[in-house]
């Protein structure tokens, strides 16, 4: 949105009277004095009007080292949320980017940038997401040649993009999907009637989960790590 069309809103006065405001130099934008009405702005630029902020949230970014049995969701009536885990004071406006299902643990993304979160979450971005998983049979090399090839899901009348599995021991893998399908990993080894017991995931793209992170606990990201997306 222009400078000067924010203004009209937020004033409730006409276009007249928004280019008087900035003509007596009444009107800064992220600290600067403004004159003209065609910047274009966001919803995180700070727009004061005779010294008073009218807008003046900032972006945050967050990484969450989620627990198991905690759910994706801002609210909800029967579990503790990821949400529950930050300080009252620090929940306005925050959403997730990217959902783990209740007894999953690992790597979340919480923000309140909405054009952010959707590069994380949109199909056609392709963002690796890497798993560790534990199976209740053995994991057989045949898996990792299927899913490359990638499998398909009735329900959704599609089939999933190649993902990379590593076998590490009998019964733990490391998988890399570029997607995220409801309850996809489980459904992928589901394929082989084998049961997923433990799903942690450890990296979003380039971003790996900081390993000083107990479960539960989160930290700002920097503008190195929030730019990666």
């Amino acid at each position: 949105m222009r400078l000067d069309r924010f203004l009209t809103k937020h004033t409730r006065t006409s276009g007249k009277a928004v280019r008087q405001l900035l003509l007596e130099k009444r009107v800064r934008l992220n600290g600067k004095v403004v004159t003209q009405g065609v910047d274009r702005i966001n919803e995180f630029s700070r727009i004061e009007i005779d010294g008073e902020i009218v807008q003046g949230e900032q972006a945050r970014y967050y990484m969450l080292h989620k627990p198991k049995g905690v759910v994706s969701a801002t609210e909800d009536t029967q579990h503790r949320t990821v949400l529950d885990l930050f300080p009252q004071a620090l929940r306005t406006n925050l959403h997730i980017g990217g959902r783990l299902d209740l007894n999953t643990t690992g790597l979340m993304l919480i923000t309140n940038d909405g054009r952010w979160s959707r590069r994380l979450t949109q199909p056609e971005k392709k963002v690796p997401k890497v798993y560790l998983v534990e199976t209740e049979d053995p994991i057989g090399a045949e898996y990792a040649g299927v899913f490359q090839r990638g499998i398909y899901f009735a329900y959704e009348d599609l089939t999933t993009q190649p993902a990379q599995l590593e076998i590490l021991a009998e019964r733990r893998a490391r998988l890399t999907i570029h997607e995220g399908r409801y309850h996809q990993v489980k459904r992928m080894f589901g394929y082989f009637n084998n049961k997923v017991i433990g799903l942690h995931r450890e990296q979003v793209g380039e971003l790996r989960l900081d390993a000083a992170l107990a479960e539960g606990e989160y930290r700002a990201l920097s503008a190195a790590e929030v730019a990666l997306f």
